[in-house]
């Protein structure tokens, strides 16, 4: 489980599947309202307190995005608590600690990240023949961003595609969004074939 902190107000977490599995959840149960659910929710918070020092206490608005073959990214924005009604509401607020708005999607974009050119370059030579439509290659923070889509990719090659991809970088929760806006793209389509031709 790795978590940053966006603001003030808000966190990142991001899980893989293998986080799920330790703690019994399968990821279709994220969308359900069960007691291993919350009690993952608690575990993140209290995690998100110690390292970040995140108080997640009156209400939260919660993003749970489902990424293929990667694991679910949660986004935790902290709202006000409202003081105006006298010292009664502000007691029954702080006795309800979490109160919950969440929101559920998935993705089809899958996102690795290499800190070397070198890591990314044998990565692409190795994952090309598996690929159909190559992705975009951005540089974002310091690092080599690939970005994949994985729609209408077949289970078992989507599997072998996230081990190499695994093999060589490390997955990482950053939207399309955040790297078009504050990245740079390199390799706009097709980047793993790109990369295989231009350095062979």
């Amino acid at each position: 489980m790795k978590m940053e902190r966006l603001s003030q107000d808000k966190i990142r977490i991001f899980l893989t599947f293998d986080d799920l599995t330790e703690r019994g959840i399968h990821k279709d149960d994220m969308w359900r309202e069960i007691p291993k659910v919350h009690e993952l929710f608690s575990e993140m918070m209290d995690q998100a307190y110690m390292e970040l020092g995140f108080d997640a206490t009156g209400p939260l608005a919660v993003e749970v995005l489902a990424m293929p073959a990667q694991g679910m990214m949660v986004i935790v924005t902290r709202g006000k608590m409202n003081l105006t009604h006298g010292d009664d509401t502000l007691e029954d607020e702080m006795e309800e600690v979490y109160e919950l708005e969440v929101t559920m999607d998935e993705t089809d974009q899958i996102t690795y990240a290499f800190h070397d050119f070198e890591d990314l370059l044998r990565m692409a030579k190795v994952i090309n023949p598996l690929l159909i439509d190559g992705g975009t290659l951005y540089s974002f923070k310091n690092k080599w961003i690939l970005l994949l889509d994985a729609v209408d990719m077949e289970e078992k090659r989507l599997q072998s595609i996230v081990a190499v991809l695994s093999e060589f970088g490390e997955s990482t929760s950053v939207t399309q969004a955040m790297l078009e806006e504050y990245g740079k793209t390199v390799i706009e389509s097709d980047a793993v074939k790109v990369l295989c031709a231009k350095f062979q």
